[in-house]
């Protein structure tokens, strides 16, 4: 796959690759080599989650320097954030709720979005703004695979990251139905190999990762 140039946000966040590491930044001088082996093993779409405060270093240090990968920020809830985000070089922005405020910095911003959902309400509502990509947020407890398989019938014209309790074994599952482009996850990342800063290791999850797709 060859990924966008690095001074313009992708088409859809949902098309980049079948898993969207969800990475939560600790260490900012952690997030160069983290990018490199996830980008190494076949991963451009880097999620980083706004949850600690080196997140915004290491979007800025990622775009900065790793010209391959596509950072986003995740964890996006106001305005402020979206504007802080895009200004560190966020190519896109994930968030696991959405406010009508929250939308329209968003949907402001230049970059592409994913709203959070778990309700049809709120799918059906996003859809009436004319947002037709979005998270499912928190997959495994909001439902999993049976609720987004329901959901395709009636509402085909949604297409979703599924995010939350998903790894190796399930995330074949997800990616199987037809409104679902990609799937986040935090499996790839360890703790021990980030806190023994074993990217070596992280690229191997990421190539395994790259390669998930539908069983059968």
């Amino acid at each position: 796959m060859t990924s966008p140039l690095p001074s313009s946000p992708p088409a859809s966040v949902l098309d980049l690759a079948p898993v969207v590491p969800v990475v939560v930044v600790t260490d900012a001088s952690d997030a160069v080599p983290l990018a490199r082996a996830l980008v190494a093993g076949g991963l451009p779409a880097i999620e980083v989650t706004l949850r600690t405060p080196a997140a915004l270093a290491a979007i800025r240090a990622i775009a900065a320097e790793v010209p391959d990968a596509v950072v986003g920020a995740g964890t996006v809830l106001s305005p402020e954030q979206v504007a802080d985000s895009v200004t560190a070089g966020a190519r896109f922005l994930v968030s696991p709720g959405w406010t009508d405020v929250l939308l329209e910095a968003m949907r402001g911003s230049g970059v592409p979005f994913l709203p959070g959902v778990s309700t049809t309400s709120e799918v059906v509502t996003l859809l009436e703004r004319g947002v037709r990509e979005m998270k499912f947020f928190p997959a495994q407890a909001a439902g999993g695979t049976a609720y987004l398989k329901s959901l395709a019938g009636p509402l085909p014209q949604a297409r979703f990251c599924p995010t939350g309790g998903i790894g190796l074994a399930s995330a074949p599952e997800y990616l199987a139905l037809p409104n679902v482009g990609c799937v986040g996850g935090t499996w790839l990342l360890p703790a021990d190999a980030l806190a023994t800063k074993d990217w070596g290791r992280i690229e191997g999850l990421a190539r395994e990762a790259a390669a998930l797709g539908p069983r059968g």
